[in-house]
Formats: structure tokens, C-alpha cells, sequence
């Protein structure tokens, strides 16, 4: 019987072991997609318990804590901090199989070096470590970066977002590059007349324009999309159920923005128009500076419409969605190839019924300009765990080329989510050392140990520019200060 969490955790073959101790444990972490909040590392914040830098805004624990019986007032209502953390260690032996349990016990043991199984018996020892450690200098925000090793991080932010606390960062000295990254899910939320052009409101007062007309709009986009540049930008983002690709006239989509900033609803398919010019739009934008664009498909969001409008959007009640993808994938992909205006794109998927739907898909728009232009991303959301990581690694390696894919993310909230890189990794180093020994693969460890390095780091950073850091620094700091 192996021991729970050894140093060879997830590696079941000496291959899988040597290629993850000599080659892929060491590597620096590239986290190009991730919700953290830039305001809390510009601060250097010190969290004054586990609670805080745990459980607040995680919303994997906190359906965990629902389905365990848990009732709201100790995972999002008033209840201290302490009474929160009980709940979640009285809950966390009953998460066994799901990756929780190993996020949680890998967490606090890179962290904070606690080998101690976390349950109400061990609550108070481990809350009482834990948050005194965190009120040390040394586990300030930015300190449990360089801990776990992260080179350069990219936070999801708003085109309306001042970015205040990105320039104060690139003012700072701070060495780990924090770069924004442009999401613009709320300038095509069309759904809801008021709340749009309450949006649009205050994204023409950053972007110093009255947005009258779809002609204001992209003028307000392109002048925040040219500020997130100038602080580093290299990556966009959308959060969709699926990809907007209707067929539609200049004049109609300035019929339906008109419309709709006059505050009228939208029919479905003035709705479903308006939002495949402006994703065209957004996408030409990422192609003319050189930009990445994400696209993370398939979220059912909202679903449990009470809690919703009790907490709000992203506090655990969105699942896997049934869309239909492939047609608008395709059609999407094929207007922007057709004008040479495709940039670099990353697919993620939440269906897995989809996966091999895309991984081929992305494949139809690889034209040799750059490796992986297109390609399908990591294995998101619901899929990040053991099971979604090992099942979008080989419908990558089945449908396209694994020795491309730029790796994992964190996608996460918190401080604490750095040992996914390291769960990835072992998940990936596990996969190739089976082939090794199954005869699979060729047991050469220059070829695979270099393949997995890249796909853990080098891909990254060479696909998303990142090898550029020191030059791109000096010019947002020189950006900053003019």
C-alpha cells in the first residue's frame, strides 16, 4: 500500500517518476488565465486566517459544503470565520474521490507543511497554524507567489476596469509579472436592456466617449483595448455558452445597438446578430495587436434562479451546458480566416461530449504561421481534475499534437490554487511514463523530458510572448510614469 500524498503521489511507473522529479517539478509557473485580484498583490495582502485566503469566493467548496448539508449562513452568510473553516474541515472527509480532497491536503501541505489529515478532530490545530503563518511577512500575497514558483500571472479583468492596481504593480519592482486580460463579456450581455446600458455608461466614462452608436462602441473598446495593451496585455477572454456566428448587415446591427440604447429588448435574432459583430469585432482587435484570444464554452450559468438573486453570479449554481457547437465554431473561425484576421486561439470545453468535436475543429485553422495557433485548452472548470485532465490530454494527443499544448492554469480565486501546476503535472508525467513502459513510447528522456517542460513552461512562454517579460516591463513602466 503506497502512503497517502508521497513524493511519488499519482506516479505509478519509475518513467512517470523520472520525468516529473527530474524534469517537470522544477519548472516555473506561467498562470495565463486566473481570477486572483490584482488590488490584494499590488497590496501585498496579509490575510488574517485560512478563512479568508480559503474559503472566501470559492465557490468548488462551497457547493461541497451544500450537498454535504451544510446551511448558507457558514459558507457565504454571517457566521465567523471560524465557524466557517469548521464546517469545511467536517466536510472534507466526506469529499473522498473528488479533487477536492487532494487540492485540500496538497494545499496545505506546499503551504504550510501540514502532513495532517484535515477533519473536525484536526480543525482547530490546523486553523490555529495556518492563520498564524498567514499574519507572518513571509506568507504575504506576493511571497506565496515566489513560493510556489510563478513567473508571470494573468487576472481576467473588465474593459471598464481602471487597472490601477496593475500600474502600481508595474511601478513597483515587484519581479512576477502580473498582466491584465481583457475580458469583454459585459459589453455583449445583451440580454437585459438596463443593465447594458448601465454598462455601457460607465464604460464611456473610462473610455471618455458617449457611446450614442455601435460606432461609439468600438471606439470606446479599441481605447481600453489599446490601455490594456500598453500595461501588457497579450490575451482576451470571453466566457460563453457557445460562439455567436449569424449572418448579419452593417445596418442591422446598428439597428439593434440603437434599439437596445434606447432601452427596447432585443428579439433572439437581433440578439444573436449583435453579438456576432461585436465578437468579430473583439477578435479582429486581438489580431491586430498580436493577442491570444480564450474562449471558454459550454457553462450552463445561473441555474438555481432564488440563490442568484440572493448571492449573485458566480457563488456556485452553474453547470455543464448542452450546446450545440460545432456549426458557429466553425463558421466563426472560417470569417476570421477568410479576412487573414485570426489570431492565436485557445478553445477551453466544459461538455465532454464535445471534446473531440473541437479538438478537431481547431485543427481546420492551423496554417503554419505558428505552432498551435489554434488549439484546444486544458481541461476547465468541472474537467480539472484527474479524470478531465487525463481525458482532454488524449483527445489532444489523438486529434492534434500534445507537444504543443501551452499547459495548465489555475482559473482560480485564491492564493492556495498553485499545486494544480503540480497535480497537472503529475497527471501529464504519469500519462507518457505509462506509454514509456507499456512500450508505447520511446523510453528517451531528452525527447519526452523536453516535451515536458515545454508543455508545462517553454510552450507558454514562447506562444504568449512571455519570453519578452524584461523588455515588456520596461515598457509598461515607462508607459506608467509618462
Amino acid at each position: 500500500m503506497k502512503p497517502f500524498l508521497s513524493d511519488d503521489f499519482l506516479l505509478q511507473t519509475a518513467t512517470a517518476r523520472l520525468l516529473y522529479h527530474e524534469y517537470a517539478k522544477q519548472m516555473p509557473i506561467i498562470d495565463y488565465h486566473n481570477h486572483l485580484p490584482p488590488d490584494q498583490i499590488a497590496a501585498d495582502k496579509q490575510f488574517d486566517n485560512i478563512t479568508q485566503i480559503w474559503l472566501y469566493g470559492d465557490h468548488y467548496k462551497w457547493r461541497a459544503m451544500r450537498a454535504n448539508g451544510v446551511p448558507e449562513r457558514y459558507i457565504t452568510g454571517d457566521a465567523s470565520d471560524w465557524e466557517k473553516f469548521e464546517k469545511w474541515a467536517e466536510t472534507v472527509p466526506y469529499t473522498l474521490r473528488n479533487p477536492l480532497y487532494h487540492w485540500t491536503h496538497l494545499e496545505l501541505r506546499r503551504y504550510f507543511g501540514i502532513t495532517e489529515l484535515l477533519n473536525k478532530d484536526s480543525a482547530r490545530r490546523i486553523w490555529d497554524e495556518c492563520s498564524a503563518r498567514l499574519q507572518t511577512p513571509e506568507y504575504s500575497v506576493r511571497n506565496l507567489l515566489r513560493m510556489m514558483q510563478v513567473e508571470t500571472l494573468c487576472t481576467t479583468d473588465d474593459p471598464a476596469d481602471s487597472l490601477e492596481h496593475h500600474q502600481a504593480l508595474a511601478g513597483s519592482g515587484f519581479e512576477i509579472g502580473v498582466l491584465p486580460t481583457f475580458r469583454a463579456d459585459k459589453a455583449m450581455a445583451l440580454d437585459e436592456a438596463a443593465g447594458y446600458n448601465a454598462y455601457l455608461d460607465k464604460l464611456g466614462a473610462v473610455a471618455e466617449i458617449d457611446i450614442c452608436t455601435l460606432a461609439d462602441l468600438e471606439t470606446a473598446l479599441r481605447r481600453r483595448h489599446d490601455f490594456f495593451a500598453s500595461l501588457g496585455c497579450r490575451l482576451s477572454d470571453h466566457g460563453l455558452e457557445q460562439l455567436y456566428a449569424a449572418s448579419y448587415t452593417p445596418a442591422e446591427v446598428a439597428a439593434s445597438f440603437a434599439k437596445i440604447r434606447a432601452g427596447q429588448e432585443l428579439t433572439a435574432v437581433e440578439n444573436t446578430q449583435l453579438k456576432s459583430a461585436l465578437l468579430v469585432l473583439l477578435a479582429e482587435m486581438d489580431w491586430e495587436k498580436g493577442w491570444t484570444q480564450q474562449y471558454h464554452l459550454g457553462a450552463l450559468r445561473n441555474n438555481n434562479r432564488r440563490m442568484l438573486r440572493q448571492l449573485g453570479p458566480d457563488t456556485g449554481w452553474d453547470s455543464i451546458g448542452d450546446f450545440p457547437q460545432g456549426r458557429a465554431l466553425s463558421a466563426f473561425l472560417d470569417r476570421l480566416d477568410g479576412q487573414n484576421k485570426l489570431a492565436q486561439t485557445i478553445i477551453y470545453n466544459l461538455n465532454p461530449a464535445d471534446s473531440e468535436l473541437m479538438a478537431t475543429m481547431v485543427g481546420n485553422f492551423n496554417d503554419g504561421s505558428v505552432a498551435g495557433k489554434v488549439q484546444l485548452g486544458s481541461g476547465w472548470w468541472f474537467l480539472d481534475q484527474k479524470d478531465g485532465m487525463e481525458k482532454q490530454l488524449n483527445t489532444l494527443s489523438n486529434m492534434g499534437l500534445l507537444a504543443r499544448f501551452v499547459g495548465m492554469l489555475t482559473d482560480s480565486r485564491s492564493f492556495l490554487s498553485y499545486p494544480r501546476h503540480e497535480y497537472f503535472r503529475r497527471v501529464l508525467c504519469n500519462l507518457l511514463g505509462t506509454d514509456v513502459e507499456n512500450g508505447e513510447l520511446p523510453a528517451d528522456m531528452g525527447l519526452l523530458g523536453g516535451m515536458v517542460q515545454n508543455i508545462c513552461y517553454g510552450n507558454a512562454k514562447a506562444y504568449f510572448g512571455f519570453g519578452k517579460t524584461a523588455e515588456t516591463k520596461a515598457a509598461v513602466v515607462a508607459a506608467v510614469a509618462g
